[in-house]
């Protein structure tokens, strides 16, 4: 029931996410009076889904701690208590990211070996597609967050990009090694020497973030919601710029008439909707936030993101990564840095 246009946008997904994934089924939770209706106009859902009753939900301004105090039977609540008690694989909200975070921490608990989960995406680079993390959860971090972020990141792209082993840049103010503050120096030692599939490849600057300089990205979540928010607004900026250019006369109509299949390109590969979902990386079960504003395209590119998450075993990979890389003595590993 989150979401600017739910529950429409939510049905319209998995509409949408079930001709990719015809063996997927689906729970909804919320208003039944609501949702069932659109439900019933659907061919692919007919037989696909069960609808769990609820009135109660998770206001977009609801502070996460009102939500974890009032919200045990909101229909996000719900949704991640059908992961923790194995009905579900994953749960996909568009609704309060505060109240989604705290509430699938609670439920579903961190996994062995990481502090804090982090909020992970994927988007389009001048060479492909780059994970970013942490986006948002964190705002503070120490060497030993990074260094989970890093680990968690890297199973991300191997089960959502398929690189087998993905390389690892920590963002920094530049990338010579003397650059930066104690905690990215730390983490990027701590990097240097771990056994796990992955190239750690120093650090990488804002304008690597574009280029897909490297698969993975990471940062605190201060700095990477920056980025991301960012990188959205030069997009939008850009975005408003071509398409007043294109209106300023009657040539340059004319031009975008010509040019309008290479237009529908661009705008097909930089689509936000085709890059929708912030997963919830380090807990014990799959949490996938949508954007609130989104279509149901864009849903069903979050819901699909939990089924391959979910398919490809996600949690598990993270647990084995884990259970390999181990454990540091952080001051020990600080002392080494000075």
């Amino acid at each position: 029931m989150g979401g600017d246009n739910a529950p429409r946008i939510v049905v319209r997904g998995a509409d949408i996410a079930r001709e990719r994934y015809p063996d997927a089924r689906f729970l909804f939770f919320g208003d039944k009076a609501r949702i069932e209706p659109l439900v019933t106009r659907s061919r692919r859902l007919q037989g696909a889904t069960d609808i769990r009753h609820t009135d109660e939900i998770v206001a977009a301004d609801d502070k996460p701690s009102q939500a974890l105090r009032r919200g045990r039977r909101s229909s996000m609540r719900l949704a991640i208590d059908a992961v923790a008690e194995g009905a579900a694989a994953g749960a996909v909200s568009a609704g309060n990211t505060g109240a989604l975070m705290a509430m699938s921490k609670v439920v579903l608990k961190t996994l062995p070996g990481i502090d804090r989960p982090a909020i992970a995406s994927f988007f389009p680079t001048q060479r492909g597609e780059s994970v970013m993390l942490d986006l948002g959860a964190n705002v503070e971090c120490d060497a030993n967050n990074l260094v989970q972020f890093a680990v968690m990141g890297a199973a991300f792209a191997r089960t959502v990009l398929g690189v087998q082993t993905p390389t690892v840049g920590l963002l920094n103010v530049g990338e010579e090694d003397l650059k930066g503050n104690d905690t990215v120096k730390l983490a990027a030692q701590l990097l240097r020497d771990t056994t796990l599939p992955l190239a750690f490849e120093g650090f990488i600057e804002g304008d690597d973030i574009a280029g897909g300089t490297t698969d993975v990205i990471v940062t605190d979540g201060f700095t990477g919601n920056v980025a991301l928010k960012t990188a959205e607004g030069t997009a939008k900026l850009y975005s408003t710029f071509l398409r007043r250019a294109f209106q300023k006369s009657p040539m340059s109509r004319l031009g975008y008439l010509l040019a309008k299949g290479a237009m529908s390109t661009l705008r097909e590969r930089v689509d936000p909707r085709h890059y929708n979902g912030g997963v919830f990386l380090g807990l014990n079960g799959i949490s996938v936030k949508s954007h609130g504003g989104t279509d149901g395209i864009g849903f069903a590119t979050a819901i699909g993101l939990a089924i391959d998450m979910a398919a490809d075993n996600l949690t598990g990979r993270i647990t084995q990564d884990f259970k390999r890389f181990g454990s540091f003595d952080e001051p020990q590993a600080q002392a080494a840095v000075s």
